[in-house]
C-alpha cells in the first residue's frame, strides 16, 4: 500500500469512527427517565382505567404500548407528604414531610401584585432526592410544575436538592390558580419570578400555566438530547380551581350533562363538569407533545416514561368537582385525604419501547417509595441505604422471577381526623379519627379483605383477631415519631415502650 493510499485509508477510517462514535455513545448512555405526575387525578379518570367521559388518548397509549399497574399506591393522601415519599424513597412512617402545611410565617418579601406565597415545610439538606442520586451518572435534571417541598433559598429549594432547572409553583397554594401572575424560575441557585401579564384569578387568562410547563419541558429535552436526563413533571392539574383554556372546555360542552356550580370554595365555573374534564384532557394533550418530541429526537428506545397521580380525586364538596359523576375513584371507598383505597390507590402506566412489553398489566403492590430504587436500578445508580422502597424494574422489564415484594405497605396521616393504615397481602387494616377528642379508642382497627371486598365495605376485624393482632404490631413498629409532625396517640404509644 502506498503512503498516499495508506493516508487515505486512515482518513476514511477516522471519518467512519466519527460517524459511528455518537451512535455508540447514544446507545451506551444511561436511559432518560420522564416521570409525569398528575395532581388529584383519580384511579378511574383515565380511559385505560375505565373512564367513560374524559378522553385521555395519549396516556392511554402509554398503557397500550407499555404496562399498566392495578395495585400502585401514592405516598400519602395529600400533596406534600406524597411528594416527599416519592422524592426520598421513604414511606410515611419514616419520611420527613408527613402532612401539608406551611412553616412559621415568613415576612412578605413581595408586592401584592406578585402574589407572594410562603411554600411548605422544606425537606432538610441531609435528605437525598432522586435528582441528587442521579448526579452519580451526571444526569441533567429538571422539575417542572408544582414542587411543594420548600421555598426558594430554603434547604428544600429544588436547586439545593439536585434539580438543575426548576420552573413552576414552589408553593402549593400558589398552584390553586392556573392563571397565576408569576411562576418561579430557578437555575444554578438563581431564583427569579417570571411575570405573566394578562393573568389573574379568572376562568380564562392569557397564559395557562400548564402550557408554559410543556414549553419549558420541551426546551429542556431539546437542550439535553445528547446526555442522560431526568424530567420530573408534577402537573398542577386537575387540582382545583377548575380552569382550562376555553377551546378545551368547548370540547365537552353539550357532551357532558351539566350541573351548575354548587359547592363551596375555589373559583366558580359555569360548566364545572366540562371544565374538569377539559383540564384532564388538556394535560393529556401535553403528555402527547412530550412523547412526540422524544420520538422526533430519536430518543424513544432509550427513554422510560411513567405517568401517575399524587393521590386520589378531590372530595365532592369543593370547587365544583364531581367525583360521583365521573366515578373518579372507581369501585374504591374514599377520596383525597383518606387512607381508604380511593384516597391512595392511583393509576400508573409506563412505556419504554423494546424494554417493556406492550399491553402488559401487573397487580404487583407498589408505592411511591419504590420509584427511587426503580430508577436507580434502571440508570445504574446507587440509592441511599436507609430507604423503604423496592425496585419494580423487574416487573417493568418482564423479569418477574427476580421481582422482590414488600412484606407490607404502611401509611400514616396526622390530618383529616388522624389516620393510619397497613396493607399486607390482601389484608388492609385502617384506623380512623385518631385525633378526634370524641374518639374513646383511637387505636381501634378496621380490617378489610381486599380480595373479596375491594370497596372496603365490610369490616371483618371481629372475625379475624389474629390478623388484627399481627397488623397492629406492624402499625406500631413501622414508624418513627416525628418532631415536626406530631401524632398524639401513636407518639404516646411509642413513649410507653
Amino acid at each position: 500500500m502506498t503512503h498516499r493510499s495508506l493516508r487515505s485509508h486512515h482518513l476514511v477510517f477516522a471519518l467512519v469512527c466519527c460517524l459511528v462514535a455518537p451512535i455508540l455513545d447514544a446507545a451506551e448512555r444511561p436511559p432518560n427517565v420522564i416521570y409525569l405526575l398528575a395532581d388529584d387525578l383519580g384511579y378511574a379518570e383515565l380511559g385505560c382505567y375505565g373512564q367513560k367521559w374524559i378522553k385521555t388518548p395519549h396516556i392511554d397509549r402509554i398503557a397500550h404500548e407499555g404496562i399498566r399497574f392495578t395495585n400502585h399506591y401514592s405516598g400519602n393522601a395529600v400533596c406534600a407528604p406524597s411528594r416527599c415519599n416519592l422524592m426520598t424513597g421513604k414511606h410515611p412512617g419514616h419520611a420527613f414531610i408527613r402532612n401539608n402545611g406551611n412553616p412559621p410565617a415568613r415576612r412578605n418579601l413581595g408586592t401584592p401584585e406578585q402574589l407572594y406565597f410562603p411554600g411548605q415545610f422544606p425537606i432538610p439538606s441531609n435528605e437525598v432526592t432522586i435528582q441528587e442520586m442521579l448526579k452519580q451518572k451526571k444526569y441533567a435534571t429538571a422539575a417542572i410544575g408544582k414542587w411543594g417541598l420548600g421555598f426558594e433559598g430554603s434547604t428544600g429549594d429544588p436547586n439545593r436538592q439536585g434539580v438543575d432547572l426548576f420552573y413552576g409553583f414552589l408553593c402549593q397554594v400558589h398552584a390553586h390558580n392556573h392563571y397565576p401572575k408569576f411562576l418561579w424560575h430557578l437555575r444554578n441557585g438563581n431564583a427569579k419570578k417570571e411575570m405573566l401579564s394578562g393573568n389573574d384569578r379568572t376562568l380564562h387568562g392569557k397564559t395557562y400555566s400548564q402550557d408554559r410547563f410543556i414549553d419549558v419541558a420541551l426546551e429542556f429535552i431539546d437542550q439535553n438530547k445528547d446526555r442522560p436526563f431526568f424530567l420530573y413533571m408534577p402537573f398542577a392539574i386537575p387540582h382545583l380551581s377548575i380552569q382550562a383554556p376555553e377551546a378545551s372546555v368547548n370540547e365537552y360542552k353539550d357532551v357532558i350533562p351539566e350541573e351548575a356550580y354548587k359547592h363551596r370554595g375555589y373559583l366558580p365555573h359555569p360548566t364545572p363538569r366540562a371544565g374538569y374534564a377539559a383540564m384532564v384532557t388538556h394535560m393529556d394533550r401535553g403528555v402527547g407533545q412530550i412523547m412526540a418530541r422524544v420520538a422526533e429526537l430519536g430518543l424513544d428506545a432509550n427513554t422510560l416514561i411513567i405517568f401517575t397521580s399524587d393521590n386520589g380525586p378531590t372530595y365532592n364538596r369543593l370547587g365544583g368537582s364531581d367525583s360521583d359523576f365521573f366515578a373518579s375513584a372507581g369501585n374504591f371507598r374514599g377520596l383525597k385525604g383518606s387512607l381508604y383505597e380511593g384516597g391512595i390507590r392511583v393509576p400508573m402506566v409506563a412505556r419504554w419501547p423494546g424494554k417493556i412489553k406492550a399491553e402488559s398489566v401487573t397487580d404487583l403492590p407498589s408505592a411511591f417509595w419504590d420509584v427511587m430504587p426503580t430508577i436507580a436500578e434502571i440508570t445504574g445508580t446507587t440509592p441511599p441505604e436507609k430507604i423503604d422502597g423496592i425496585s419494580f424494574a423487574p416487573t417493568l422489564l418482564g423479569e418477574l422471577d427476580r421481582q422482590e415484594k414488600h412484606e407490607y405497605l404502611y401509611w400514616e396521616f396526622a390530618a383529616y381526623g388522624g389516620q393510619q393504615a397497613v396493607r399486607q397481602g390482601n389484608w388492609k387494616a385502617i384506623r380512623q379519627n385518631m385525633l378526634k377528642k370524641s374518639n374513646q379508642d383511637p387505636l381501634q382497627t378496621e380490617l378489610y379483605d381486599l380480595a373479596n371486598d375491594i370497596g372496603e365495605q365490610h369490616n371483618v376485624a371481629a372475625q379475624h383477631p389474629d390478623v388484627i393482632a399481627k397488623l397492629n404490631v406492624i402499625m406500631q413498629q413501622a414508624r418513627t415519631p416525628s418532631d415536626l409532625f406530631a401524632f398524639g396517640p401513636l407518639d404516646e404509644l411509642e413513649s410507653r415502650q
